[in-house]
């Protein structure tokens, strides 16, 4: 059986510029996500962190608008790419998916093909609507709601009532989210990091760091997550961060030949135009992780648009941008494993 070791970090607060002590931990998604892929694949997964403490959730992970279900945001994806020819001009941001109801789109369109119309007219019109939304920074259910084709179909109530519908799922999966992370034995008695022996270490195929703010409290410069990186990459065992998680890489110090232990690598992680619009970015961040890589010799390697899944191989090394990147950084270890994708 394969063996995986996540290290979590064990913060509960971070520094802003706007605000000292801000409550933050690891982000939900990126560990649940994976963890389930990796024992739905029947490997071990241990967790720890660098004291020994128990991980805190992140509040704001656990949001409702950070759980929509995955079918509406990937139609949304594909209602995005029709906004502009090339993919580096489209930034769909948070303020889009929630504030101005992007999410609801397949539910429009399905509702729009039940209704009667042809799936090519429903597409014309959802994505025409998006659009406007998108780029007038209106509500995209009111942009409908004044279309008399649109409202020929659906009365505005019925588009309300479609909003409202995911928005009310969205509740539900934070609330299970939630109660899923309470339940895992490892993440509420983890190992302390500063305990364990070399030796221990080497018996992992694996080590893999989730996101989350507090991956830039804790983990950015300890020398035990720096002693595992040495170990194990060093032997060419798989390593991989999400999101904020690979801020652990910063605490790697130097390879064989003096350089940093991944200098020249592509990696990924929440680039420097994500960070800008989440609510911490927001607060002022006191640095910015994408630059920080840069800086020490990774090959910054991002997807062409926001907040849709990007993973990148290199090597040993696994890493992927963003929440929406878990599980498909999940799978990609497992191939690294040599372990079959359930």
């Amino acid at each position: 059986m394969a063996r995986l070791l996540m290290i979590i970090s064990s913060a509960c607060s971070i520094d802003l510029a706007s605000e000292k002590g801000h409550e933050t931990g690891y982000w939900a998604d990126e560990v649940l996500k994976p963890y389930d892929k990796f024992v739905g694949a029947d490997v071990e997964v241990v967790a720890a962190t660098p004291d020994g403490k128990p991980p805190h959730v992140d509040p704001i992970g656990l949001e409702p608008r950070f759980h929509y279900p995955d079918e509406d945001k990937d139609f949304l994806s594909q209602v995005a790419r029709s906004f502009a020819p090339d993919l580096d001009d489209i930034r769909v941001t948070l303020h889009d998916l929630t504030e101005l109801d992007l999410i609801a789109a397949r539910r429009v369109s399905q509702a729009l093909i039940v209704s009667r119309l042809d799936q090519d007219s429903s597409w014309s019109l959802v994505t025409g609507a998006a659009r406007t939304a998108w780029r007038e920074d209106r509500n995209f259910i009111e942009v409908l709601a004044d279309d008399p084709e649109v409202t020929g179909k659906l009365n505005p109530e019925h588009l309300r009532a479609l909003a409202l519908e995911v928005q009310v799922e969205s509740v539900a999966r934070a609330t299970h989210v939630a109660e899923r992370l309470a339940a895992i034995e490892t993440l509420q008695h983890p190992r302390d990091l500063s305990q364990m022996s070399d030796e221990e270490i080497l018996s992992f195929d694996a080590v893999f760091f989730p996101g989350g703010y507090g991956a830039m409290v804790d983990l950015a410069s300890n020398v035990d997550v720096g002693r595992v990186l040495r170990l194990l990459h060093l032997r060419e065992k798989t390593v991989a961060a999400v999101c904020h998680g690979p801020a652990a890489f910063l605490s790697a110090g130097s390879g064989p030949e003096g350089a940093w232990l991944f200098d020249g690598y592509k990696l990924v992680g929440i680039t420097d135009e994500e960070e800008d619009q989440t609510p911490y970015g927001k607060l002022g961040m006191s640095w910015y992780l994408e630059s920080e890589l840069k800086n020490f010799g990774a090959v910054f390697d991002d997807g062409n648009a926001n907040w849709v899944s990007h993973v990148v191989v290199d090597r040993n090394l696994v890493t992927g941008q963003n929440p929406d990147s878990s599980e498909a950084m999940a799978e990609a270890i497992l191939k690294k494993l040599g372990v079959e994708v359930k």
